[in-house]
């Protein structure tokens, strides 16, 4: 049954992009939640891959097109598709908990921002890649990136409307999960830790899978360095940050050694050899980024 505008409260927000299988685990995911007063919308990105069979597939979803690449227009065109008085967002390769949104609900007048839980898993029967493995070990330290540095990934994010509104859209190009919620930070906005709001993600299954999202983290973040800290000293800050992270890989292989969750030497040794080998191409690029060569 439809929901009628005037009984949403919540709107949930998923930009799509040529990802239509694990788009179709995200909704299944999300048709067990109560979803009582709440409105989902998928922001299709111009897929290639046909969306007729999910569409028929859930009749209560609705899908919109939004022209201009990347997640950032994709949400902000969910944004403005909507009218919720909370934005659920949530990304079309994710899983949510069965009790995601009455959770969002119980705790969304916490604070200004939450932020929850991102829990990886594999695609893939065991043994673990290398990059498995370090996403088993490394993504989504949700409650750090939120406590520590002050954002929440946009994986699992909930805020109110009038928050948005007054912050602005997310500005593409830029690490957008971290840009958004500093600016609403400097605004004054609370950003809290969830634990219980959990969802969970696929981890990369191979090495190019792997050094494609690093890259793009990588870009983005030397962008947003540059807006914060321009000039020669920036980019002085920006060499000495590559030349540590040889360092960085030495440091984190107790972290890795140290984890329940990889199983046998051949995990581990993978798992190893993936953190330097990443850690030193992210050196690698950071040093041409800083020369302005491309990467």
């Amino acid at each position: 049954m439809a929901i009628n505008d005037t009984q949403i409260s919540a709107s949930i927000i998923i930009p799509h992009y040529n990802d239509v299988v694990r788009l179709d685990r995200c909704l299944a995911s999300l048709m067990a939640n109560d979803l009582s007063e709440v409105e989902i919308v998928v922001v299709d990105n111009g897929s290639d891959q046909s969306l007729d069979e999910i569409r028929a597939k859930y009749e209560n979803v609705r899908f919109v097109a939004e022209g201009e690449k990347g997640a950032a227009a994709a949400r902000n065109r969910g944004v403005a598709e909507t009218s919720g008085a909370y934005l659920y967002f949530i990304d079309a390769d994710c899983v949510a908990a069965d009790d995601w949104v009455e959770t969002a609900r119980r705790v969304r007048t916490d604070a200004d921002m939450i932020g929850g839980r991102v829990d990886v898993f594999d695609e893939t029967p065991p043994p673990r890649s290398g990059a498995e493995g370090f996403e088993t070990v490394f993504a989504f330290n949700c409650r750090s990136y939120i406590e520590q540095k002050g954002f929440s990934v946009t994986a699992n994010l909930i805020t109110r409307r009038d928050v948005f509104e007054a912050v602005g859209p997310f500005k593409a190009g830029v690490s957008e999960d971290n840009d958004w919620c500093w600016r609403a930070r400097d605004k004054g906005y609370s950003l809290i830790y969830v634990d219980a709001l959990a969802v969970s993600h696929p981890s990369r299954s191979d090495w190019d899978a792997l050094r494609r999202k690093w890259l793009r983290l990588t870009n983005e973040s030397y962008l947003l360095f540059q807006k914060n800290r321009p000039g020669v000293l920036g980019r002085a800050s920006w060499i000495g940050r590559a030349c540590l992270m040889p360092l960085s890989a030495v440091v984190h292989i107790p972290k890795v050694l140290r984890s329940p969750r990889l199983q046998g030497a051949r995990e581990y040794c993978a798992t190893v050899a993936t953190l330097f080998r990443l850690r030193l191409l992210r050196m690698f690029w950071m040093l041409r980024q800083a020369l302005g060569l491309p990467v």
